[in-house]
């Protein structure tokens, strides 16, 4: 049986625990700021103890911990465990790790955990991430093995993230000026639409369309910026789309 230990239990690193156990595997676990984990889950008192034995280790407790972690861990670690960075963290971060352990996994989930558990889907890069891909995947894991060095599945997340996340600080702000204007429902079926109709030819529209159009729309975003200091609603993504398009101006200058 597969010994897999499990640094922090939060959201995704408890369901993710609660699927292993239920799949069949032995999971030990630590996170100080759980006192109840998940039943068949193996409550240890530290990271190292919770590694001792471990076939594999599954970080997910925060970037700002996963350093430490495995520094606190590393005595622990049995010769060919497989220390798997689960975190949301920097490409130079998940290299610094793997030059402690060589062993390390990049590991990104791709998707929010809630509702997906063990199933998200985990995009993994680095010397081990096939044995990891192996291991996980018969326990039902759904992975993606990137032929790149450690730090290749993060920087793949991370570029998605400046898509994703930027979108969605951009529908907020423009959901809390119009809220501001009484036009709140409105703007929400506004968006819905666009976004229902988006296909391959609405992202070439954007790239190609802001370039050919950057004075109009760095005017347009400008006016939009002053709109909402008028509402008194902050506008950061407003003013970095002004900012963004006279950039792309002066590429042309």
């Amino acid at each position: 049986m597969t010994v897999i230990a499990v640094l922090g239990l939060g959201e995704a690193g408890g369901l993710i625990a609660a699927d292993l156990v239920a799949a069949g595997a032995s999971v030990r676990a630590y996170d100080p700021k759980v006192a109840t984990p998940t039943a068949g889950v193996a409550v240890r008192t530290s990271d190292a103890e919770a590694c001792e034995g471990a076939d594999v280790v599954l970080s997910v407790n925060s970037a700002a911990d996963a350093e430490q972690a495995l520094r606190d861990s590393l005595p622990s670690l049995k010769p060919g465990a497989i220390w798997a960075d689960l975190n949301t963290a920097t490409p130079a971060l998940k290299e610094r790790l793997a030059r402690l352990w060589p062993q390390t996994v990049d590991v990104a989930l791709m998707s929010p955990v809630p509702g997906r558990g063990l199933r998200t889907p985990m995009t993994m890069s680095g010397p081990a991430a096939s044995s990891l891909s192996s291991i996980l995947g018969g326990y039902g894991a759904e992975t993606e093995v990137l032929q790149g060095p450690v730090g290749a599945a993060a920087t793949r997340k991370l570029l998605r993230s400046v898509f994703y996340k930027g979108m969605a600080a951009a529908v907020v702000e423009a959901l809390e000026a119009a809220k501001v204007a009484g036009l709140e429902e409105w703007l929400r079926g506004n968006i819905t639409t666009e976004l229902i109709r988006g296909n391959a030819d609405t992202l070439d529209r954007l790239v190609d369309g802001s370039r050919k159009h950057a004075v109009r729309r760095r005017d347009e975003m400008a006016a939009a910026a002053e709109l909402l200091g008028d509402l008194g609603v902050p506008a950061r993504v407003a003013e970095a789309s002004r900012d963004w398009l006279a950039d792309l101006i002066n590429e042309k200058s």
